[in-house]
């Protein structure tokens, strides 16, 4: 039984049908921090179209917003599903028949359409409106105006207010109590960037406040997404939210982003180049639950961090609190490999294998060298009191869906990790 707080409907389009649908004529590209008319839409999306760049933008105008929302939910091509970190683990999680999901997240009518029947909403988290994300797409050569695409990308953006200030984390703290949940899911943090530094720290320690509310015995996974303030991952890192969680899922951008962040060890790697280095990822893993972890002299409950790249997945954890931790790596892989296929089990015909044949452990202390070898794709290694454990992933050739895909990963690790009662 597992339960989250962010949650939307994601409207996935193509960029050019809906700026014909709004009757908006091409114009030159042109970038805005933020939106407020069609006309900014449409010179964003073509800024952003012109350079095959993918970019998410906040839409001001709640009204102008709303029909331009309408008019993409109700075009005949267009899409929707499932929307929001939060949502898209309960919704994973409930393909499990034997589980109940609790959601907390500002859910409207079509939102509760496309949620499985084991998804629970408790009536307080039901609105009115839909909280739509609005993803427009385009392919590679496609023309609007003057402009052609280099390469496929989407633009993403939504006047989401809910979300961004997690209004429904109350709401979903106080069902705890009835509900009884065995796993608490918690996502949704990132949403918080675009609220002034002030409103923000403010809403942060109610959260903490509230997340402090939840039984020490039920255990909790924050599930990570990408953000750009430094000083705000900061403060959830050291001084308040990991500390109260047992779990951490994030993939290679957020892991180089927390070390940046906090000058860790790498820090000076300003990014990746190709497949993340295994030796430098688990050298942050370590780091992170050595320096933040649970401890004899540290008030910090965190014991489990779940990595996942397109290539490989690590599922590191400080001995003693979890079990099964092979099964579960090597479910998330498979989930990775199944849903971007859109298949229901691995097609050998559509996956590659892209990790690295052999690698080391570490780049800052005496490594191990690690070759693969497939008839036991789980890899196991230690470190002072951390254990890691390693697979490859097969990556699916020509994804069909890759949203979410971070979300799916997470739940079908959570579902095969047992958490042992503290």
């Amino acid at each position: 039984v597992s339960s989250s707080v962010n949650a939307c409907v994601d409207v996935v389009l193509s960029g050019v049908k809906l700026l014909e649908a709004l009757g908006l004529e091409p114009a030159d590209g042109k970038n805005h921090a933020v939106l407020s008319s069609g006309q900014d839409l449409g010179e964003a999306f073509t800024h952003f179209m012109q350079r095959g760049a993918a970019a998410e933008r906040f839409f001001s105008d709640a009204a102008a917003f709303r029909d331009i929302a309408r008019t993409a939910s109700e075009h005949p091509a267009a899409q929707l599903y499932v929307g929001g970190n939060a949502a898209l683990i309960g919704q994973k999680l409930a393909t499990n028949p034997d589980l109940k999901i609790l959601l907390c997240g500002p859910v409207g009518p079509r939102l509760h359409e496309l949620l499985d029947d084991n998804v629970v909403v408790p009536p307080e988290s039901m609105q009115e409106r839909d909280e739509f994300h609005l993803i427009l797409e385009y392919q590679a050569g496609e023309e609007w105006g003057q402009v052609r695409a280099p390469t496929a990308n989407r633009f993403i953006f939504s006047h989401d207010l809910s979300n961004g200030a997690l209004n429904m984390l109350e709401v979903f703290v106080s069902s705890l109590d009835e509900f009884q949940p065995d796993l608490v899911v918690l996502s949704g943090l990132h949403m918080m960037e675009g609220q002034s530094k002030e409103a923000r720290q403010r809403r942060l320690m109610e959260a903490v406040a509230s997340i402090s509310d939840i039984p020490t015995d039920i255990p909790i996974h924050l599930e990570l997404a990408s953000m750009t303030d430094q000083d705000f991952m900061s403060n959830i890192m050291h001084q308040q939210v990991f500390p109260l969680v047992n779990s951490i899922g994030l993939n290679e951008q957020e892991l180089l982003f927390l070390t940046q962040a906090a000058s860790g060890p790498h820090a000076s790697l300003g990014s990746w180049s190709g497949i993340p280095d295994v030796g430098v990822v688990s050298d942050i893993l370590f780091w992170i639950l050595k320096e933040h972890g649970k401890a004899a002299e540290r008030a910090s409950d965190l014991t489990r961090i779940h990595f996942h790249t397109l290539a490989y997945h690590i599922l590191a954890t400080v001995d003693g609190h979890w079990g099964n931790q092979a099964a579960a790596v090597a479910a998330g892989a498979r989930a990775a490999g199944t849903q971007a296929c859109a298949t229901d089990t691995i097609d050998t015909s559509r996956v590659l294998l892209k990790a690295p044949r052999e690698f080391l452990t570490s780049h800052t202390e005496a490594p191990a060298k690690i070759s693969l070898n497939p008839d036991e794709p789980v890899v196991h290694w230690h470190r002072e009191g951390i254990s890691f454990h390693f697979t490859p992933v097969l990556v699916c050739k020509d994804p069909v869906r890759t949203v979410g895909l971070g979300d799916a990963i997470s739940a079908e690790g959570l579902l095969y990790s047992e958490a042992y009662p503290q």
